[in-house]
């Protein structure tokens, strides 16, 4: 497990609906998730209400997507990562940084 120092930071989130988000990702940690081929952020919260840290300082703190190129042994190598909408209508945060191997 690396230290969270040399985890990778949340470099932008543009999901405006997510509770996380104002004016950056304020979780503490981001999950990514979701099925094969996709890289779904699992802390996405649909609500108004703004939550999270005071400061700017989401990492992330666990990445599902084991075929990913920047996946070593679950955790994330990539030196930052983007949050955004996915390509298709459901997929409302997604990983932007997910590179299929």
């Amino acid at each position: 497990m690396s230290a969270l120092l040399d985890l990778p930071h949340v470099s932008e989130c543009s999901v405006a609906s997510c509770g996380y988000n104002h004016d950056g990702c304020h979780a503490g940690a981001v999950t990514v998730a979701g099925h094969a081929g996709a890289a779904e952020c699992a802390t996405f919260i649909p609500l108004s209400a703004k939550g999270g840290l005071d400061k700017v300082v989401a990492h992330v703190g666990a990445c599902q997507r084991s075929e990913c190129a920047n996946n070593v042994a679950l955790e994330c190598t990539a030196s930052s990562i983007r949050i955004g909408a996915g390509s298709s209508a459901g997929d409302l945060a997604d990983c932007l940084t997910y590179t299929p191997r």
